[in-house]
Order: C-alpha cells, then sequence, then structure tokens
C-alpha cells in the first residue's frame, strides 16, 4: 500500500474521532488544508473507497446520521479490542505528524521504546499462531543469562516504553512475565499450545499496578495528595479503581490495589507532595523504605 494512502486512511480516522461526528462538507474543507490531500478535495467516490478500505484494514466502521448527514465512528465491540485499535491509531497518527515535523525534527526529542523494534513482531505471531517461544533471558538479578527458556506466550503488555510478554514458562509449567528487551536469541518454534480456558488476560493484572504480579489480595489504598499534584492524578490516573475526593488543599484518592514493589516504587517517586493513610502494611513499606534511603546519607 502507497505509505500517502496509508497516511490518508489515519487523517480521515483521526479527523472524525477528534470531532466526534462531522459533515462531509466540513471534512472536505479540513481535507483541502492538510498535506495529506495535495490541496485536492475529497471525490464522494473516493471517500466512500476509502471508508471500505478502513473498515476492511482497522475494522472500523464510518457510519453516517442519516438526520444530521454527519459521519462518525461506530465504537460498538468489545470494549478491550477498542483499546488496542485506539492505540495503534494514537500511534498511527503521531507517527504522520511526526513525518510532517521533520523539517523541525532537531527540536522533537522522543523516549526510546528499544523493546518494540527487535523481537516484538515475532512475539505477535507467536501468540496468533499459538507457538512456543524459545530465547535467551537476561534477569537482573542473575548474573548469568538464562538460556533455552521455552514459553507459551498468553498476551503482551506495554508499561513504562517497555513491552512485556506474560506466559506458561514450560520447564516451571509457571505463568511468568518476560521483558522483550532482556531477551536474546528468540525463535518461534513449530509446537502448538492452547491456553487455557480459564486463564483470563484481562483479569491476570487487574488489581495490579504495573508488571509484577502479586498472588497477595487486593487491599483498598488511600493517599493524600497536595493539590497541585492531584491534577497529575486526574490527568493520568495510576489504576482503573482510582476515586477521588477533593478537599480545599488536597484530595483523596483510594484505589483497590496489590501491595507489589513496582506500585511501591510509584507511590516513592512523589516525593513528600504524597502521604499514604491505608493500609498500615504499606506505610510501613513506605517508612522503612524512606529510612533506608535516609541510611545512605548518614555519616
Amino acid at each position: 500500500m502507497p505509505k500517502n494512502l496509508f497516511s490518508r486512511y489515519i487523517w480521515i480516522i483521526d479527523t472524525i474521532r477528534r470531532h466526534g461526528a462531522i459533515t462531509r462538507d466540513h471534512l472536505n474543507e479540513l481535507w483541502c488544508r492538510a498535506d495529506v490531500s495535495d490541496g485536492e478535495r475529497l471525490p464522494r467516490r473516493t471517500f466512500y473507497n476509502y471508508r471500505n478500505a478502513i473498515e476492511e484494514l482497522f475494522k472500523i466502521n464510518i457510519e453516517c446520521d442519516p438526520s444530521t448527514y454527519e459521519y462518525y465512528i461506530d465504537n460498538g465491540g468489545d470494549k478491550h479490542d477498542d483499546s488496542v485499535t485506539e492505540w495503534m491509531l494514537n500511534s498511527a497518527a503521531m507517527s504522520n505528524m511526526l513525518t510532517d515535523a521533520r523539517s523541525v525534527s532537531h527540536r522533537v526529542f522522543l523516549e526510546d521504546v528499544p523493546s518494540s523494534r527487535q523481537f516484538l513482531a515475532t512475539v505477535i505471531n507467536a501468540i496468533k499462531e499459538q507457538k512456543p517461544l524459545r530465547f535467551t533471558y537476561s534477569n537482573y538479578t542473575r548474573s548469568n543469562p538464562t538460556p533455552d527458556v521455552a514459553v507459551e506466550p498468553y498476551f503482551l503488555k506495554l508499561f513504562r516504553q517497555r513491552w512485556y510478554v506474560t506466559g506458561r514458562n514450560v520447564a516451571e509449567d509457571k505463568i511468568k512475565t518476560y521483558a522483550l528487551d532482556r531477551m536474546a536469541a528468540v525463535i518461534l518454534l513449530n509446537d502448538k499450545f492452547a491456553m487455557p480456558d480459564s486463564f483470563d488476560p484481562e483479569q491476570y493484572f487487574a488489581d495490579c499496578f504495573g508488571i509484577m504480579f502479586s498472588h497477595a489480595e487486593a487491599k483498598r489504598v488511600v493517599i493524600r495528595v497536595e493539590a497541585r499534584q492531584a491534577k497529575y492524578f486526574r490527568a493520568l490516573p495510576l489504576h482503573s479503581s482510582q476515586q477521588e475526593m477533593i478537599h480545599d488543599n488536597y484530595s483523596i484518592f483510594t484505589y483497590r490495589l496489590k501491595l507489589t514493589a513496582d506500585f511501591l516504587q510509584e507511590l516513592l517517586s512523589h516525593g513528600a507532595n504524597l502521604t499514604v493513610l491505608e493500609p498500615a502494611e504499606l506505610r510501613v513499606m513506605i517508612t522503612e523504605s524512606l529510612k533506608a534511603s535516609l541510611r545512605n546519607y548518614e555519616n
């Protein structure tokens, strides 16, 4: 597919999504001002052809409201599928914008996602084809890499600019998570596997903050956050269970979460702007960590 044609599909999807609903005349007006149009209008037949191609490629339906003659995107379907599509479209739209901004690329600074380049495609294929992976893994807690790790991949997760794959370690018969950027010599095996019907990828990390899994029960977590910092929590919730009670100079946020190490580190990263109120065991974990840090600076 010509790159410019793909860019046009993304532009149409992104424009309709941002407006919610839009007439074809308004869409045409915006189209003529966009770089993808080359200054030419979008003929009706071409628009319909693009709609069909978008539905086939992205499984996105662009519908028309007969009462207003406005076009909108039908969001019906699986909530998780919609979130994956949303992420994919956001990435593609951003890629289009950065391509147009190449003349000022020396003033655009991005975070690197090293794990997405080398092995992401192989892992996705393994999930699609239900085939195990074999690789060498360098765990930060071990001095030497572990060779010949065989894993039946169940799902992928992106967290803090890094890709992780979760699946059954064949030798240990245990569900484990691996960072793609710590893998080497990744091979797609020919065997077939089936993910157990009882395993729910959506629920596996449901009560976890990041990518660390725990068998412990989820706790009711209550934190007090200074008013200015609370705006950050509002814009980027720590977890889907987040609820807020706003006060004059602070906010109280509540969560249902497991007390994992990565969640502890996230709370500590906010420093004096955040205070843990509940549960008591999390308060102890926070204070012990702060005391240990302070000891590093004594004498």
